[in-house]
């Protein structure tokens, strides 16, 4: 079981390991450690335009969600279910996330790279896969929210670096 102190070794690891891989692409990023809510790092080309990243870091193949953030989602006391409304508009979508699957070594470390709209479709798609042949009714507790997304979901997404040498180019013209 994970604790509150290897949960934020893991955060650690994974963000100092993606300033590591954009120092390699010429960039400069550092980390704010958990002390700005919506973004973990600043990256910065030779221009000196810069980017905000979020880091998701697993020691896992799967990272831990909430479907409400991603999915209008209403409890029904009543029938003990959850009604899909759909799709949220979420704030900033463009905003790149990489997401590191920590192995037991470097070499197996895995970096997903991608925007906060491609983590949404790949929770709603995940939420929606486990509870549609469940009829949105969850086996344990039917106002539970908690998703997950996998290597699966963002394999399309793996080492895509270029997404954030893209995004910065963008920012300079």
């Amino acid at each position: 079981m994970a604790t509150g102190h290897s949960n934020q070794l893991t955060g650690q690891i994974g963000e100092y390991l993606v300033c590591a891989e954009l120092g390699r692409l010429g960039l400069i990023a550092t980390s704010f450690t958990g002390n700005v809510p919506e973004y973990d790092l600043l990256v910065c080309d030779e221009m000196l335009k810069s980017l905000p990243v979020q880091v998701k870091t697993t020691r896992s193949a799967s990272w831990p969600s909430r479907a409400n953030l991603w999915l209008n989602i209403e409890i029904e006391d009543t029938a003990k279910k959850q009604i899909n409304h759909g799709r949220l508009e979420i704030a900033n979508p463009d905003l790149i996330y990489v997401c590191v699957s920590l192995g037991q070594s470097r070499v197996e470390d895995r970096f997903f790279i991608c925007t906060k709209a491609d983590i949404q479709d790949a929770c709603i798609n995940s939420y929606k896969k486990w509870m549609d042949p469940k009829d949105w009714k969850r086996p344990r507790n039917y106002k539970s929210l908690d998703n997950r997304y996998d290597t699966d979901h963002l394999a399309t997404f793996e080492d895509n670096w270029r997404l954030i040498q893209n995004q910065l180019k963008v920012a300079q013209t």
